[in-house]
């Protein structure tokens, strides 16, 4: 099933992908740490909060051991960092999509 996904929504911030997120119900939501008006963290600890289905993956180009439980209280199912986007963006989405988190 790895690669058989369809990107429903793109949000230019914090903000509007909460907005999308209540609209659009995606299966998974990937959510870049920073964000202009509100970051990803809030924002995803927001779209858990208003659905505590929600499975989001947070991305970021930097270490993410520096704010790790941040993003988990926040609700997050994993972290990815950019660098190995490319290798893991597949294995992370159907981890969080099969119910399972993604902090490696």
């Amino acid at each position: 099933m790895q690669g058989h996904w369809e990107i429903v929504g793109e949000a230019a911030n914090g903000e509007a992908a909460l907005r999308m997120t209540r609209q659009l119900k995606p299966d998974a939501i990937i959510m870049d740490i920073t964000m202009p008006v509100m970051g990803g963290i809030e924002a995803a600890a927001r779209i858990v909060k208003q659905d505590p289905e929600s499975k989001v993956l947070i991305f970021t180009m930097h270490d993410p051991g520096v704010v790790l439980r941040q993003i988990q209280r926040a609700g997050a199912k994993g972290v990815l960092t950019k660098s190995r986007a490319a290798s893991e963006l597949g294995t992370a989405l159907e981890t969080i999509l099969a119910g399972q988190t993604y902090f490696h």
